[in-house]
């Protein structure tokens, strides 16, 4: 909807798996999609997290977020800190209880070529 926030994978700190990897050298992939014919996607461009609203209060609740390393969608959380750095809490609810973790993104130079 118009009121929701959402965003997308534009870049990728390394494009190529590494030589730990089964598939050096081959670009970064969704292979853990759970939809088969997804697996061979490039990660740019995929929608890594939607249906976020703001409360006026620098967060955005409500939204999920998909983690490509299992294929799996989370129920999401978002808090801006300050300008350059969000907390994101992606969580499952078992009851009343509510698992997960929380991870803080920091804002990268966008004309940087690091």
């Amino acid at each position: 909807t118009d009121d929701s926030y959402e965003g997308r994978i534009s870049w990728i700190n390394n494009d190529v798996y590494d030589e730990d990897d089964h598939m050096a050298g081959q670009p970064v992939v969704d292979r853990e999609n759970p939809n088969p014919d997804l697996r061979n996607r490039s990660l740019i461009g995929v929608r890594l997290m939607h249906s976020f609203v703001y409360d006026k209060k620098n967060r955005w609740k409500d939204g999920r977020i998909y983690d490509p390393n299992n294929g799996k969608d989370y129920r999401c959380k978002l808090t801006l800190q300050d300008i350059n750095t969000l907390d994101v809490r992606g969580f499952v609810k078992v009851g009343f209880i509510k698992l997960g973790r929380t991870t803080t993104w920091e804002r990268i130079d966008s004309t940087s070529t690091h």
